[in-house]
């Protein structure tokens, strides 16, 4: 049975980059009918937190990444280290390092000088008991290394077929620290090995530790997985994605108002490809369709953009009870304005942006002013300078009128009014519906006028021209 598995270190939140990484395996587990199995590498007691582990397991759950064993935590497993640790000592493939931190820089320096020196030079190798003795009286805590034997060392990744390691470049590396932490590389074999993960598809960052693992895997007898690479992701500018390209954590983009289809569609999309190059795909055809064959060597783009586009598709393509929902729910987390009591046909008000939208966020900024009071709606330069031009406060003073006197408030009657208007007065439409828009929403943008009139309400609508026109008169 296929066996993946998911490892991110809680020392932060869920990025881009891991939430990839985590689908991939996921994708590839489901399509196969395997195991996807989730696991905390948090043996970095100083920086590891439980926040984190909440925020890692939240993001997964949103993202509808489920794992089906799990989640496993590395330090509960130490003991289990230190036994293999053990045994690679008893076996003289390991051996204890006393070096300082000192001397270990100077060895460093040294194999920067010469490209074909490891950067540590196996000194503690052959200690004899009396050194050993020595440096334990000093107080020296020594660290576990890896006794890394001449040869070569080769994989056949799936994605980027043989790679190839010269064992000589590598260093005996610590496998156990003085603190009786394991290292990553460590407890990583360790785990996959007794947790028998059949595949390791991780990012292209963990090709420099695939020779040690493989070294480890083989000198304590463990069967090896097969290994597969994911192309880094990289920004517009083509440098290694940061929070400046938007590689922030899910949280943020939940927060924002993304919705996680759309961000498991476009994840999905860094780094693999349909045959077709298509763009929009379900969750379902996502399981039907991937395949570690189709993912590319080359580095993918992050493109904020694009997935703002996705995310607005997928807007649009839902039923306008749950895009509803959905936005309520969002308003409500926000706590903005008291909408429930203040708008009555909020559906309508939802179906305005529908096609605007390309985030739940974007409908909180874009239809913000029917869920403030009129005391909180802000304005911008530009909507306030329509409204101090020559005649418009007179203008303005003769709409809230002609609305007060409406029989009806609909979109259609409220059309009428102000077009006849328009007609009287022998101007253009537009010379009442830019101000009246400007007053009503702060803004020179919004959907249709008659539309945001009708939703608003006439004692809003009143209430907002009377202030402002207090205002641009004081």
């Amino acid at each position: 049975m296929i066996r993946v598995r998911f490892a991110p270190a809680p020392t932060g939140y869920l990025h881009i980059g891991g939430a990839r990484t985590a689908l991939f395996n996921w994708l590839f587990a489901k399509q196969h009918q395997g195991k996807f199995i989730l696991r905390v590498e948090d043996t970095d007691i100083k920086r590891s937190t439980q926040e984190s582990v909440q925020a890692i397991l939240d993001s997964l759950n949103w993202l509808g990444i489920t794992w089906d064993e799990g989640p496993y935590f590395q330090s509960e497993r130490i003991h289990i280290y230190k036994e293999y640790v053990e045994k690679l000592l008893q076996e003289n493939k390991a051996y204890y390092c006393y070096c300082t931190p000192e001397e270990l820089e100077t060895q460093r320096k040294k194999a920067l000088e010469s490209p074909d020196m490891p950067a540590y030079d196996g000194r503690c190798k052959n200690l004899s008991l009396a050194q050993r003795q020595k440096y334990e009286s000093a107080d020296r805590k020594p660290v576990v290394r890896f006794h890394i034997l001449p040869g070569i060392t080769s994989v056949n990744d799936l994605i980027r077929e043989e790679l190839t390691f010269d064992n000589r470049l590598l260093g005996d590396f610590i496998i156990l620290k003085s603190d009786g932490m394991p290292t990553y590389n460590f407890a990583c074999i360790i785990d996959d090995a007794l947790m028998e993960i059949t595949h390791v598809i991780r990012g292209e960052d963990h090709i420099s530790n695939t020779p040690r693992q493989i070294l480890l895997y083989q000198a304590l007898g463990f069967e090896l997985p097969i290994f597969a690479h994911l192309p880094l992701i990289l920004g517009m500018d083509k440098t290694p994605l940061s929070k400046r390209h938007g590689d922030v954590a899910i949280k943020h983009y939940i927060e924002e108002g993304y919705l996680p289809e759309a961000l498991v569609n476009y994840l999905a999309l860094l780094g693999w490809s349909t045959s077709d190059s298509q763009q929009i795909i379900s969750g379902t055809e996502l399981v039907t369709k991937f395949s570690l064959e189709r993912v590319s060597k080359n580095s993918a783009i992050f493109d904020l953009e694009k997935l703002r586009w996705l995310d607005g598709e997928y807007i649009k393509g839902l039923e306008i009870d749950t895009l509803t929902g959905l936005c309520g729910r969002y308003l409500n987390k926000l706590e903005i304005g008291n909408w429930k009591l203040e708008i009555g046909n909020f559906k309508e008000i939802v179906r305005l942006f529908q096609e605007r939208m390309r985030t739940l966020g974007d409908f909180v900024e874009r239809a913000r002013f029917f869920f403030v009071d009129t005391d909180s709606l802000k304005y911008e330069p530009e909507a306030m300078t329509l409204l101090t031009k020559n005649g418009v406060s007179e203008i303005m003073e003769e709409v809230k009128l002609r609305l007060s006197q409406l029989p009806s408030f609909t979109p259609e009657a409220i059309e009428i009014c102000i077009r006849g208007l328009a007609e009287e007065l022998r101007i253009k439409a537009a010379d009442i519906i830019h101000p009246l828009r400007a007053i009503l929403t702060g803004s020179k943008v919004s959907p249709g006028i008659f539309e945001v009139v009708s939703l608003l309400g006439q004692e809003i609508v009143e209430e907002r021209i009377s202030k402002i026109l207090e205002r641009v008169k004081g």
